[in-house]
């Protein structure tokens, strides 16, 4: 039997994957909050594009900067996801907050997150707001680096060493979740053949 669901309830069942994204303002204080709302933009093309809220500190420090880094989490990072979750006011360092250490950019004034597995330093490239609902912020990467203890040796990220978050919705919270294999690998000219 199929249920019917409200509509706004699709992140049950589309699991998302969790990035910190970094900024500093206007005054240098550092700033961390974690999105699930982030998705590449095509595989050739270097941006990748954000979803947010209207009413948030990183919003607010993008716009001023026009620069931030995605830092992606492994499981071993919950505990500080959850930490750099929480509404400060927009004085509090979160990194200091959850015991995170920064690491020095090589592009953008913003710092990227030790312990992460990939950073993609990244500049504003535009932002689509929907007046008073969302903003989509497009960002291009202009460097991307990873730890290369969770690359594979043929340089593709072993994501059952690296372990990179991502989350599924409940109904009154969340589960985090790591991507498994499924041990089928299929090369990307075959999805572009002709079928019979």
């Amino acid at each position: 039997m199929n249920i019917i669901l409200s509509q706004n309830k699709r992140e049950h069942f589309l699991p998302m994957p969790v990035v910190l994204i970094s900024t500093v303002d206007k005054e240098g204080i550092r700033n961390i909050a974690p999105y699930a709302n982030a998705m590449p933009i095509l595989r050739p093309l270097d941006l990748i594009a954000i979803a947010s809220w209207l009413r948030r500190d990183t919003l607010d420090n993008i716009r001023d900067t026009k620069e931030f880094v995605i830092n992606v989490p492994s499981a071993d990072l919950v505990d500080e996801v959850m930490i750099c979750s929480r509404n400060y006011p927009n004085d509090v360092d979160e990194f200091a907050e959850a015991n995170l250490r920064a690491k020095a950019s090589q592009k953008v004034t913003a710092p990227s997150i030790e312990g992460c597995i990939a950073w993609m330093e990244c500049t504003l490239d535009r932002e689509v707001t929907e007046e008073g609902k969302y903003s989509i912020i497009i960002g291009k990467v202009v460097h991307l680096e990873v730890d290369d203890r969770f690359l594979a040796e043929n340089g593709d990220m072993d994501f059952e060493r690296a372990r990179p978050l991502s989350v599924m919705l409940g109904e009154t919270g969340m589960y985090y979740t790591v991507p498994a294999g499924t041990g089928d690998y299929h090369e990307c000219a075959e999805m572009f053949t002709v079928g019979k």
